[in-house]
């Protein structure tokens, strides 16, 4: 991920503010500009005032600051002090990686003294590996104290983006700007409270924090000369440095007075350093400190850099985190007060650079809201996408509705042309069907001119080669003969007109008005098959088209037939044919 090129750092210390603002120019940290302000403290004790309006007073003096440096919001990595949170440096077997989660958690409810659901902890691998021990640094802060710190720093406009310890602050600006240093260095962060020790070796650390700083010199004084902190605190600027052995007392006897209050100050510190450089040694196996580097509000205070090295005989110097940083012309003069911006530097190249310490103790109200703000470029590619697709269904169905209503249009232009042939194909149809309603009895007469003769060709067709003739053709309508008087009508047994499809029901008006069946009579000689000839007749005649006819059942349509004698050579026979469409009467 690109570094911002606005880098806001801010450092909060137990009685100091720091706040700067860096810029990334062409790949390079810059400083452009940084305040310091203390923070107000019980005038009488020098105690500070009760946590939240320590805060309070703390997000003021933050605002006033901002507003100094035309600051109106931005993101912000920030720094608490190492007082303020525990650590603890834990050694574990060579472990695989996949392990060394679990492990790390497990050791950190062992060393952590609260309640893991109570703090927000963070661990880093600081030396070890490779078949060694591996060394880890664990630390953790209450849940609701980094909450109420973190909300004085947001409420004034600025969002936290990483929140780390000013001591692991100060190692990454060490690491930065020390880089071809060998053997053991020691770092002295001489705070307010607290005295932060490093020990910083090629690829390792270890830090303690001694609970004595230059408000132990203040809080002498103040004991010494019967006044209040606060004006213990201005004489400490004003007049007091630290007592070297062996040099010229001042004339002022005030002043020797102050020289030594600080001098058994910084000498119990000393004895204090000794015991962690003992510590360092005998505990973590670490070599010998070869240089020492100062830094903090306590190590400006004179012959401090001195003191230190009359005491441990080592080369001592003040640490300089801008070695490798850059600093705009517009920044007030850094000289004398670089020491004082390690934290800050090493906030700012957490943004900008791969960092040894990468310790973040973010509150979960910020990690929800970095999670959010990751996926927010999904979020809104998933919009747009939705966006997108809207439109593109819109536009289909705008297109859509432009194509339906120019196809409408079309054929309304269509329809209207067509009326006029539909008003004439109305008058045709109409026409057509008057000249039907006259053709149908001419056409219904035709057909039925040709009927009969069809019946006759198909009567004789069907008939077998010989020894068998009609001799009488007659029409029936409800089983009676049409045509012949009522007496020879008579003699003919009516037979039960079956009902086909198109018929009329019988009794109905138009009963005796149809042909719905012919009469046929005739003879047959005396032959081999003797009356079966007639049988072999009707079942030639079940196949005509024109008749219905079942062979299954022959007595139903073969009303008479003579059973053969010696004494005659014919015989007579009679068939009742149902026709399949009845004919009506001329």
């Amino acid at each position: 991920m690109a570094a911002p090129s606005r880098l806001i750092t801010l450092n909060i210390g137990s009685q100091t503010i720091g706040l700067a603002e860096f810029r990334v120019i062409q790949g390079r940290l810059v400083l452009l500009n940084y305040r310091f302000r203390e923070t107000p403290l019980d005038p009488a004790t020098g105690q500070r005032l009760e946590a939240h309006v320590a805060l309070h007073e703390t997000a003021l003096v933050l605002r006033e600051i901002m507003h100094e440096m035309h600051i109106h919001q931005g993101d912000v990595n920030y720094a608490v002090s190492a007082q303020s949170v525990f650590a603890r440096f834990v050694k574990l077997p060579a472990l695989d990686a996949e392990k060394i989660d679990k492990i790390i958690a497990f050791e950190a409810q062992q060393n952590v003294p609260f309640p893991m659901d109570q703090v927000v902890w963070d661990y880093q691998l600081v030396g070890g590996g490779m078949g060694e021990q591996i060394q880890v640094v664990i630390v953790a802060i209450k849940r609701d104290l980094l909450d109420e710190i973190n909300n004085a720093v947001e409420e004034t406009g600025l969002r936290t983006r990483i929140l780390g310890v000013a001591s692991m602050g100060l190692y990454n600006a060490f690491c930065y700007n020390y880089t071809d240093l060998q053997g053991c260095s020691l770092l002295v962060d001489i705070g307010a409270r607290t005295t932060n020790v490093l020990f910083i070796e090629p690829g390792r650390i270890f830090s303690r924090s001694l609970p004595l700083g230059s408000s132990a010199i203040t809080a002498a004084i103040a004991k010494e000369f019967g006044e209040s902190f606060a004006a213990a605190e201005t004489r400490k600027n004003r007049d007091a440095f630290v007592a070297l052995g062996g040099a010229a007392e001042p004339a002022d006897p005030n002043i020797v007075r102050l020289s030594k209050i600080a001098r058994s100050t910084m000498t119990r510190l000393h004895a204090e350093l000794m015991r962690s450089v003992t510590h360092y040694r005998a505990q973590q196996q670490g070599d010998r400190p070869a240089r020492i580097f100062l830094c903090g509000g306590g190590a400006g205070m004179r012959n401090m850099r001195e003191f230190f090295h009359e005491k441990f005989e080592l080369p001592v110097e003040f640490f300089n985190p801008l070695q490798n940083v850059s600093v705009s012309e517009s920044t007030p003069d850094v000289t004398r007060s670089a020491y004082l911006l390690g934290e800050l530097v090493g906030l700012a190249l957490r943004s900008v650079a791969v960092c040894p310490m990468k310790l973040n103790l973010l509150p979960d109200s910020v990690v929800r809201r970095q999670d959010l703000e990751k996926r927010r470029p999904f979020f809104i590619a998933a919009a747009a996408c939705i966006l997108l697709a809207l439109l593109g269904w819109s536009a289909y169905y705008t297109r859509a509705a432009q194509v339906a209503q120019q196809t409408a249009q079309a054929m309304r232009q269509k329809n209207d042309s067509m009326r006029g042939p539909e008003a004439q194909l109305d008058k045709l149809k109409k026409q057509i069907t008057a000249l039907d309603n006259i053709a149908t009895p001419l056409i219904t007469a035709v057909n039925d001119r040709n009927f009969w003769p069809q019946i006759l060709e198909d009567l004789n067709a069907r008939l077998p080669e010989a020894d068998i003739w009609i001799t009488e053709l007659a029409a029936t309508s409800g089983g009676k003969l049409l045509g012949v008087p009522e007496k020879r009508a008579g003699e003919t047994a009516p037979a039960p007109t079956p009902i086909v499809a198109g018929s009329p029901a019988k009794g109905g008006a138009a009963a005796g008005k149809v042909i719905d069946g012919i009469m046929v009579r005739g003879l047959y000689l005396y032959n081999p098959k003797q009356q079966e000839i007639v049988v072999d007749y009707l079942r030639n005649l079940a196949k005509s088209p024109f008749f219905t006819i079942d062979p299954r059942t022959p007595e139903r349509v073969i009303k008479s037939n003579s059973v053969p004698n010696d004494t005659e050579w014919a015989f007579p026979y009679e068939l009742q044919l149902t026709l399949k469409k009845p004919v009506k009467m001329p």
